[in-house]
């Protein structure tokens, strides 16, 4: 009996280790094939032109980056000044306030926030949010990187709630009981103990949100105004580094320097999410180490 149950045991630790390895043949594969077509792109343009540049126009063979790159960031800036406040304040009041049912009812809702398809967050942000913001600011177009933003940050608070939720009941009870022994209230208790015990957890949670947001393409796609312009606030139409990928990858000609262009794009991409979650799991030990 000991015997076949060992036998069971060395079986499954060798599928899982072959499981392991596949994954990662299969994203060295995915990433040496974007890299190999990506550095295509620079044997008949110019890096300083492609990371310099101030206009991506592929019909004139102009493909600056920076249009692009000012575009995710007004898109990113706006949802984080919105996702993380908001995150942080509803992971305190899930740990510290709320009562065992409240609780479950709204990691229920915060669960369900996060299986909502973008392609449904771009249809709220085109359809019921574009139209209050162009009366509100009065724009010509409510497409703008502020509705991107707005939508991304519905996409990223269940990532934050729950990481900053876990960080928050993950901590030792002495950490609050000896704040509040010593006299403090519990307001100055959570900001003065709780949450930089548990920044760690919390600033990871932050990363991997705006990891989330940098990486999504068809909400951007549908409601931020795909204008790859050189924006100077977020009231203006925006196109973003993933949104440029999805809008012409579908049409462009196999081999063409404008082809090669947009793997470079995805090189960019993929170095913006190993450093967002290099910096994430580097925090997420780090909390778990207190």
């Amino acid at each position: 009996m000991q015997c076949l149950r060992k036998i069971k045991d060395n079986g499954m630790k060798h599928i899982l280790f072959g499981i392991g390895i596949s994954n990662i043949v299969i994203i060295f594969l995915i990433f040496l094939f974007i890299v190999v077509n990506g550095l295509k792109f620079f044997d008949s343009y110019s890096v300083s032109d492609f990371f310099f540049g101030k206009k991506w126009i592929s019909l004139s063979e102009l493909y600056g980056l920076l249009p692009l790159l000012v575009g995710s960031f007004w898109v990113t800036i706006v949802a984080l000044v919105i996702a993380v406040p908001v995150g942080i304040l509803t992971a305190i009041y899930i740990a510290e306030y709320a009562t065992p049912k409240v609780r479950t009812f709204l990691k229920i809702i915060i669960e369900t926030m996060s299986a909502i398809p973008s392609v449904v967050l771009g249809v709220i942000g085109l359809y019921v949010l574009s139209g209050p913001i162009k009366n509100l600011f009065n724009l010509p177009s409510g497409l703008t990187a502020l509705t991107g933003g707005i939508m991304l940050a519905f996409m990223a608070l269940p990532t934050i709630v729950s990481i900053a939720d876990d960080s928050l009941e993950a901590l030792d009870k002495s950490y609050k009981e000896a704040s509040l022994a010593l006299g403090a209230n519990q307001i100055e208790t959570i900001f003065n103990v709780l949450l930089p015990a548990a920044f760690p957890g919390i600033f990871a949670g932050i990363m991997l949100g705006f990891g989330r947001i940098i990486g999504e393409t068809l909400t951007v796609l549908m409601i931020t105004g795909n204008s790859p312009i050189l924006a100077t606030t977020p009231l203006s139409a925006v196109r973003t580094l993933t949104a440029t990928i999805a809008a012409e990858m579908g049409e462009v000609v196999q081999g063409s320097t404008h082809y090669y262009a947009l793997f470079t794009i995805g090189i960019v991409l993929f170095i913006i999410s190993f450093i967002t979650n290099c910096i994430a799991d580097k925090f997420i030990r780090k909390a778990r180490e207190l």
